[in-house]
């Protein structure tokens, strides 16, 4: 056998091998992470909050409105942007002023959008650029409010990217990333800045049904 053709042949025996995917691997979270305690929910909102984030646990769809326009008089915030058609029609069922006019969106003081997904364990949120509200809407809105169910609730990174993995098959969105809490920065004298890079303000609802 010539080099060259044994070149080729250790070639094709590696393009020919199965590539692990995330749903192949098993990890031992107990050996990388604290437990998930008391639950899931008080995980993420304890994690979250640590991190100046604010977590709003409701019980069903018209708690949820009703806190948010509570949240939104007491910042005085009149008006939302809003890209996801879902939100924007419980929105307008709850008489809450939004638009999603792209001349409205420089001067946008607050966002709302949906989620992938919600990490208990560091209180982050998967966000990804194939949902309704596209990539600008995760780093724009000097406020962003997150609305999101329990059942989109995962206690570790991993399972969130095994869970979107499942989700999108082979179509996995151009943009996968994480928010943990407010943009923040200590670049400067080490002094913390919150919204150096985007918003100031993150507000995350839970949905319990």
């Amino acid at each position: 056998m010539s080099s060259r053709q044994e070149i080729l042949d250790k070639i094709r025996l590696v393009t020919n091998r199965k590539q692990p995917s995330l749903s192949d691997m098993e990890f031992d979270n107990t050996a990388i992470y604290k437990p998930i305690l008391p639950d899931a929910i008080t995980c993420f909102k304890n994690e979250l909050e640590a991190i100046s984030g604010q977590c709003l646990v409701v019980n069903d769809e018209a708690e949820l409105y009703e806190t948010l326009k509570n949240e939104l008089a007491v910042r005085q915030l009149t008006t939302v942007f809003c890209r996801d058609e879902a939100i924007t029609s419980q929105l307008e069922k709850y008489a809450i002023a939004s638009t999603n006019c792209n001349a409205d969106f420089e001067a946008m003081t607050c966002g709302i959008t949906a989620c992938e997904f919600l990490i208990a364990r560091t209180g982050s949120v998967l966000v990804s650029s194939a949902g309704a509200s596209g990539r600008q809407m995760n780093v724009f809105p000097p406020v962003h409010i997150i609305i999101a169910s329990a059942s989109q609730l995962v206690d570790y990174p991993e399972e969130a990217l095994i869970a979107i993995q499942k989700k999108y098959a082979n179509q996995l969105p151009s943009v996968i990333t994480t928010i943990t809490g407010p943009s923040r920065t200590a670049d400067i004298e080490k002094t913390l800045v919150l919204g150096a890079h985007g918003p100031k303000e993150l507000i995350v609802f839970v949905v319990k049904n």
